[in-house]
């Protein structure tokens, strides 16, 4: 019985036909889990006051994140000496979606006769932000953590319609460096368009030759039509832009979001007017994913890289811009005060100079007459 058990040779049962195990369901659980805590985005807008900021900002999200300033009362409230940073906080929401909205704005940059440094509160900025999440992520329990990291900066190029300024250049290198930096020409409707494709190019001349670090999406895909799109918008940059929250009345009876003029109207939708609508899907629509993954995987792990390898662990990070401007001064007036002092000194070695001569004629004509004394003495004993 046992025998006939082990070598039994009947056919082995026909195999079950399988269903999967499920892990193609896993893009739809990750779905869930984003859908349910919607996502964090900080921008940062840079640039001169009088560049369009906050219209741009109120326009990209169709709703006023920023109230605008009354220009009647600029003059009222009399200017800060140093940058600023504002910092305005929106939760929007869009098919049951979330996005808890960050605008950083830098008031007061480029606004001085002397602009030297004034890059230094915006640097510092960014950088304090990686190193407070930095922090928080070596501390024992992480839950609830504060992410400020700005995901992308977009730097406002006034339209003057020549290249960029010095001040242009050095702040989008350190700007470049540590965040997804995007270049963008305001007030667009300001320049004809031979004149905004020449400005395009001697900005990207610039940009090449000064080696000024931009975001630059992914280009390839599987899909053709996805690889066409972000071709076309990388070809934009730098985006021209125009910013209107107003409705107005086109030719051929449309109502559009634009400007008005007495030629026409400069629409901010028409890709044949702007880049709005390129850069509103770079942002938005197509790669706000790949911008927090760039800032948290490049420019991210870039600072907790070199911090690590330079500062011993909970050391505080050292301020090399702390006080730059100052230092600046420091220098000057300690090369003044030096200045002064080899003056003072060379003063006094030139009195000095001439005490000792008026001593030495003296001591001659002291020793000129003991000696008439003497002759005169000599004359009277003879």
């Amino acid at each position: 019985m046992v025998d006939s058990f082990l070598f039994d040779q009947s056919p082995p049962p026909p195999p079950v036909a399988s269903v999967g195990t499920g892990i193609s369901n896993l893009p739809s659980q990750r779905h869930k889990i984003v859908a349910k805590n919607g996502a964090n985005f900080t921008v940062m807008v840079c640039g001169e006051s009088g560049t369009g900021k906050t219209t741009f900002v109120n326009t990209l999200f169709t709703t006023t994140i920023k109230e605008p300033k009354v220009q009647t009362k600029r003059h009222l409230k009399t200017p800060s000496k140093t940058v600023q940073i504002q910092i305005t906080r929106a939760e929007l929401e869009e098919k049951m979606f979330k996005v808890k909205l960050t605008i950083i704005d830098t008031p007061g940059f480029g606004d001085y006769v002397n602009n030297r440094h004034s890059w230094i509160p915006i640097v510092d900025f960014i950088d304090d932000q990686h190193e407070n999440y930095m922090r928080q992520e070596q501390q024992p329990s992480r839950k609830g953590a504060i992410d400020m990291r700005v995901h992308a900066c977009l730097y406002f190029i006034k339209p003057t319609g020549h290249t960029l300024t010095p001040l242009d250049v050095e702040t989008m290198k350190l700007l470049g460096s540590r965040v997804n930096l995007i270049p963008v020409i305001a007030k667009a409707d300001t320049l004809t368009p031979a004149t905004l494709e020449k400005f395009k190019q001697n900005i990207r001349d610039v940009i090449a030759a000064q080696n000024i670090q931009v975001y630059s999406c992914p280009i390839d895909s599987e899909d053709e039509m996805t690889v066409q799109n972000n071709r076309s918008m990388m070809s934009a940059l730098p985006f021209s832009i125009i910013g209107s929250t107003q409705d107005v009345l086109t030719a051929d009876g449309r109502m559009v979001k634009g400007r008005q003029y007495s030629w026409g109207v400069a629409e901010v939708e028409n890709e044949a007017h702007c880049d709005f609508k390129k850069l509103r899907n770079l942002l938005i629509r197509s790669h706000m994913l790949d911008l927090i993954t760039t800032t948290e995987d490049l420019h991210y792990e870039n600072y907790r890289q070199t911090q690590m390898e330079t500062r011993k662990f909970g050391d505080p990070r050292p301020k090399a811009s702390e006080n730059a401007k100052f230092k600046e001064e420091e220098e000057a007036l300690r090369t003044k005060f030096t200045e002064n002092v080899k003056t003072e000194e060379n003063r006094f070695r030139l009195w000095e100079k001439q005490l000792l001569s008026e001593r030495d004629r003296l001591h001659r004509e002291l020793e000129a007459q003991s000696e008439r004394v003497k002759g005169l003495q000599l004359e009277l004993g003879m």
